[in-house]
């Protein structure tokens, strides 16, 4: 029983953390589109494809880890994804509500360092959810220097 209320309580934190992204983004805003972006800025569409194959990958990787963990090791991985996924819903507020470019940048190279620490967790208890997790970390890298570019354009 256990092993379906892991995949099922990793599965829904990280669909309300998919929600409450999708809620706070705003790239028709007028603000986002006067913004200078550099020229590899990702097509739009982007954006929705890759954070939905990720989320997914999210959720099936952390439901397999804490599914294969117990005492200290579980405990450390549920509280580091429960961290990960606050910082993860964290970063469209800042940017598209606040207006934070700079603070949204600083906030999202917390939340690559974090998704780096999953990714390390992971491997020592499924090198399957570690891979799973690796475009995460590769993406939020990513999506950190663009935050930064796009900062360092519209100072």
């Amino acid at each position: 029983m256990r092993l379906a209320s892991d995949r099922a309580a990793a599965a829904a934190a990280t669909v309300v953390t998919a929600v409450a992204g999708s809620l706070a983004a705003d790239p028709g805003s007028t603000w986002f589109r006067r913004l200078r972006k550099p020229p590899w800025y990702p097509p739009p569409a982007t954006f929705g494809i890759v954070w939905t194959a990720l989320y997914g990958a999210m959720a099936w990787a952390g439901g397999e880890v804490l599914s294969r963990t117990d005492g200290s090791a579980r405990t450390g991985f549920a509280r580091a994804g429960a961290v990960n996924l606050a910082l993860n819903a964290a970063w469209t507020p800042l940017f598209f509500r606040a207006h934070r470019p700079w603070l949204a940048a600083a906030e999202c190279a917390a939340l690559t360092a974090s998704t780096a620490d999953l990714v390390r967790r992971a491997t020592a208890v499924s090198p399957p959810a570690a891979a799973a997790l690796a475009p995460y970390a590769a993406w939020t890298a990513f999506a950190t220097a663009l935050s930064a570019d796009i900062a360092r354009r519209n100072a």
